[in-house]
């Protein structure tokens, strides 16, 4: 089976639209963040972490890049943490 990506898909990467902190959710304790991701404005992806802003920045820079990678057909072994 192959696999087709189109120059359009290509040209759409993801990217961090914001991160901001925000109230722990119910039963959680700790500094939060909220986060948006977004590819060109039509497919969202709206999160929470905890840690600092500096943490969370970093993690959901990796969440970005893991994204842009996948959608360029490129695979990387995954990392336990």
């Amino acid at each position: 089976m192959s696999r087709f990506i189109t120059g359009a898909c290509v040209e759409m990467p993801f990217k961090l639209d914001s991160l901001s902190e925000t109230a722990a959710p119910s039963g959680a304790t700790g500094t939060w963040h909220r986060y948006v991701i977004s590819q060109q404005g039509t497919n969202m992806i709206d999160g929470a972490r905890a840690g600092t802003h500096q943490e969370v920045a970093m993690r959901v820079h990796e969440i970005v890049e893991r994204l842009n990678e996948r959608r360029e057909g490129k695979t990387r072994p995954k990392v336990r943490r």
